[in-house]
């Protein structure tokens, strides 16, 4: 009888220590996938410490897989709330426009009707206090070469564009250019480029997270979840004015999401931050509706009734929207962007 083949010694070291490496990698991710998602003050407190050099690759490798298991829907969880009204097809708001119910908010909030988009212009601060605007499915229009900024002669106090020059801020769209260039056609895209769509948002912000959300609604999301509503606005900043004008600079800015789909109502929140780091992840921002009312004096979905709101704006959902298992791809290409 033949005796049996012996495994070389050196090669049985390899499997073995490849396979202690693979298991070493793979709890490795699950700890950082478990670590970044900790609430974001503990977070932050980590990224400060004298030990960040030692969180770095668990941030590094974290905060890509999270997503990517949360847009899978692998991870997280979402607020959602069931409901027998109907969709508001075509209508820019989902549930009535926002509601000024106090302080900070305004009280010379004035609304401008865009067709495609809404604004809630506020003379005084001289930049959007709120946008609403909504995205179909289909996108029918080549969004084409971008057009200039130009002050709005419709509304009270708009600033010239020329005024934003040289004070390290951009002038931040608040309705994006690329959703409605791509579902609504060139008017409607020139319309965005008016003053009165115009905030100042730092770099980092504009060109960054802000910008990843806007292609992640119009490119993503609407292909899983259908039509759109999105609520963008500003929370009023602590009387810091744009240099040599009497813009005032917005402390924060958020988005507000809702999709209804097979009988659910599904919303999202994210708050941001001017000083947020540049190719931030957006979970990290994710807040409740309920907050953003506290923040800004605002009530928002005003015409549902009182038990659906309380089930939207409460709670906080756990990550950002999922999408079909092909665009997660299209996730990291968006924020690498």
């Amino acid at each position: 009888m033949a005796a049996g083949r012996t495994i070389p010694f050196g090669r049985r070291f390899l499997r073995k220590a490849g396979a202690a490496v693979l298991v070493c990698a793979l709890a490795f991710c699950a700890f950082s996938v478990w670590f970044v998602r900790h609430p974001r003050a503990w977070l932050e407190e980590r990224e400060r410490s004298t030990l960040k050099w030692l969180w770095a690759p668990v941030f590094l490798v974290g905060d890509p897989l999270s997503d990517a298991t949360d847009s899978l829907g692998i991870t997280g969880s979402d607020v959602v709330c069931a409901t027998s009204r109907a969709a508001p097809s075509g209508s820019v708001f989902f549930a009535g426009a926002p509601v000024r119910t106090g302080n900070p908010a305004p009280d010379d909030t004035t609304l401008v009707d865009r067709g495609d988009f809404a604004v809630g212009w506020s003379p005084s601060l001289r930049h959007p206090v709120w946008c609403a605007y909504h995205v179909p499915r289909v996108r029918r229009f080549d969004p084409g070469k971008r057009p200039g900024f130009k002050i709005d002669r419709k509304v009270v106090n708009s600033p010239a564009a020329s005024l934003y020059a040289n004070t390290g801020y951009d002038r931040g769209h608040m309705v994006p250019n690329y959703a409605m260039a791509t579902r609504f056609g060139k008017e409607s895209q020139e319309s965005t480029f008016l003053m009165s769509n115009i905030s100042p948002q730092t770099p980092n912000l504009n060109r960054g997270l802000w910008r990843e959300v806007e292609h992640r609604i119009a490119d993503l999301w609407t292909a899983k979840w259908g039509e759109i509503w999105v609520i963008v606005g500003t929370v009023p900043g602590n009387r810091e004015t744009l240099s040599g004008t009497n813009i005032d600079v917005p402390s924060a800015f958020y988005q507000i999401l809702a999709a209804q789909k097979d009988g659910e109502i599904r919303v999202l929140a994210v708050l941001v931050e001017q000083e947020v780091p540049w190719r931030a992840w957006p979970r990290r921002y994710i807040t409740s509706v309920r907050e953003i009312e506290g923040m800004t004096g605002f009530d928002f979905f005003p015409e549902l009734d009182r038990g659906t709101q309380d089930a939207l704006e409460t709670p906080a959902p756990t990550r950002m929207w999922t999408v079909r298992p092909l665009d997660v791809i299209d996730i990291f290409k968006i924020h690498s962007a």
